[in-house]
């Protein structure tokens, strides 16, 4: 049915910018009409049954007035995670349990074009030159594409999806994910302005919970959060809200998070909140909170609450200024007073494994207290 469809789609295309503008109703039956005017010349279609072709347009439809097979999921609020590995593979994760779905692109073209349905209203391209991209959606939910000649067996798509629900910490008490005492530290330690870094694997929980401590943040504090793709949602009266912007495909206008941290310190911020460090930026921010901006979160990729400090340390050394590890340790335990450490479990639940408050360092290492620490299963 190749020939079908790419003479279809060739067919649409040309037309669609002759429609006039109609309501999507009348869109999608012009469309049906035109698709089956052209289908009905091949015998390849003709020979279908009556069901097999009407599934076979209801797909056309589908990419053509929504995202093909990506329709559904979506729109299905139970889906945090949309995975396509090249036309034949789409992957979904539900409640922290990925899954194989039996829906396919019809081959690499449905792929792409619906692809750039995705990226084109963003003002975003992906070609040869530039194989990647990283956007947000209006919705707030966060695109990565990846297409040959990176992606060996490519395009690849990861969607994950704007969580239109927020929590509080007394949901989380009662999903399991952490137990009241911890609830209770974590809720006065925002209200001491006591600085937070919250770490763990993809997928633990870190912007969720990220989230649901800086909505505990006083209405009357000035907070700035910084971010690569906007996904905070703080219901605070006084927010600035700050993304950084990949360079143009032609190198220029690049905005990076270190820039925003430092043109944040300029904006009188009584918090600022990065939703990821993962940079040179980790410098400016620990030097920040060292000198009053204390009561700020952020998170980091770490297994551990002593792996996610020496993250820090790589991370600050990457300024390329020559300060002694020392120094930097010095800084880190002075600046960092919690690291709440998360993982997600086999059965897909994320919980908090660990709270580690930082005590400083003794000869040159860091003092580490828990305050918690989650039951290996029997």
């Amino acid at each position: 049915m190749t020939l079908v469809y790419n003479e279809i789609i060739e067919t649409i295309s040309r037309a669609e910018a002759r429609w006039p503008h109609s309501s999507q109703a009348e869109l999608e039956g012009d469309i049906r009409l035109l698709a089956e005017d052209v289908a009905n010349e091949h015998p390849e279609f003709t020979k279908m049954t009556a069901q097999d072709q009407n599934a076979f347009l209801e797909k056309l439809l589908s990419e053509l007035t929504g995202y093909g097979p990506l329709t559904d999921y979506l729109a299905d609020e139970s889906i945090s995670e949309i995975m396509v590995n090249g036309c034949d593979k789409i992957f979904i994760e539900r409640q922290g349990v990925i899954l194989a779905v039996s829906e396919r692109f019809m081959n690499n073209n449905q792929l792409y074009r619906v692809i750039k349905k995705i990226l084109s209203p963003l003002g975003r391209r992906v070609d040869e030159l530039n194989p990647m991209v990283d956007a947000r959606l209006p919705d707030g939910s966060r695109i990565n594409v990846a297409i040959p000649p990176i992606a060996v067996d490519g395009p690849y798509v990861t969607i994950r999806k704007f969580a239109k629900q927020t929590f509080t910490l007394e949901q989380l008490v009662e999903a399991n994910s952490m137990p009241s005492s911890v609830a209770e530290l974590l809720a006065q330690a925002v209200k001491a302005k006591d600085t937070i870094l919250i770490s763990g694997g993809t997928g633990s929980g870190k912007t969720t919970l990220l989230n649901v401590l800086a909505r505990l943040i006083p209405d009357g504090e000035r907070i700035v959060t910084i971010e690569d793709a906007a996904e905070l949602r703080l219901e605070c009266s006084h927010v600035v809200r700050l993304e950084a912007r990949p360079a143009s495909p032609d190198g220029r206008g690049e905005i990076t998070i270190r820039q925003l941290v430092r043109n944040a310190l300029r904006m009188r911020p009584d918090r600022i909140i990065i939703g990821e460090v993962r940079g040179s930026e980790t410098l400016d921010l620990i030097q920040a909170l060292n000198t009053g901006h204390q009561g700020s979160m952020s998170t980091v990729h770490a297994e551990n609450p002593l792996q996610a400090l020496y993250r820090l340390e790589t991370m600050a050394l990457l300024a390329g200024h020559e300060i002694p590890l020392s120094i930097i340790r010095n800084q880190i335990s002075g600046a960092v007073r919690y690291v709440v450490q998360l993982e997600r479990l086999s059965t897909g639940e994320r919980v908090v494994a660990r709270v580690t408050e930082i005590c400083g360092t003794t000869r040159g290492e860091y003092v580490l207290k828990d305050h918690y620490q989650l039951k290996a299963a029997a």
